[in-house]
């Protein structure tokens, strides 16, 4: 059934029992990214590869950290509320990736991705730590709705919770995204394109950055 936006739609902060939802609506909506496609050039594999990844990410770092937040609606009048669509996002003064959660979650990136796939990514992410602004930030890692949420202002909801939260702390809020099409979007939302990272082996990736409110 497709959510209509109805009334109890709302953002919350993601709990441990979200991962699997939130790994399954984050898969769904970046199954044809170029970042998953170049992680997992295999389509019969993606969608499931794409799931395990973002249930590491979310699950070793964002969500036990309190910095992701999910949009769950009730979409039957009895029904249980279903989460739709999810936001991960890294505090100002951290890194994005947290030292602590990286290494715990390493064994399984290696198995995910096979040790020469992983050293290629590694690679790659850290061209795209350099690209990241030296003054404190929110940093927006994730950013997806269910495909069957689309056009129903789960994702601007998301993002607007996140930017008021940055507002609030006086600071820009920093992004990437492999996906040129997102550029309009973001653009929508004050985020503009600072950066380019083009590496031979790497998707091409924009560096977005909206200014801290003033």
């Amino acid at each position: 059934m497709t959510p209509t936006a109805p009334a109890d739609a709302g953002v919350r902060a993601a709990t441990m029992d979200d991962v699997p939802a939130v790994a399954r609506v984050l898969s769904r909506a970046f199954h044809t990214d170029p970042l998953f496609r170049w992680f997992f050039p295999n389509e019969d594999e993606r969608l499931a590869g794409t799931a395990r990844a973002c249930a590491l990410i979310a699950g070793f770092g964002h969500v036990p950290d309190g910095t992701a937040s999910v949009h769950a609606s009730r979409e039957t009048p009895d029904g249980p509320p279903v989460i739709r669509g999810a936001a991960l996002w890294t505090p100002p003064g951290e890194h994005v990736e947290r030292p602590l959660a990286v290494v715990r979650a390493l064994p399984h990136w290696a198995r995910l991705l096979g040790l020469s796939r992983l050293r290629r990514v590694a690679r790659f992410m850290g061209e795209l730590r350099d690209a990241v602004p030296e003054e404190p930030h929110w940093y927006l890692s994730m950013l997806g709705t269910d495909p069957v949420a689309r056009g129903t202002g789960v994702g601007a909801r998301l993002l607007r919770a996140g930017l008021a939260r940055a507002d609030a702390d006086a600071v820009p809020v920093y992004l990437e995204t492999m996906n040129a099409a997102n550029i309009g979007y973001y653009e929508h939302h004050d985020f503009r394109v600072v950066r380019a990272v083009n590496q031979p082996s790497a998707p091409p990736t924009y560096c977005m950055l909206r200014p801290a409110a003033v």
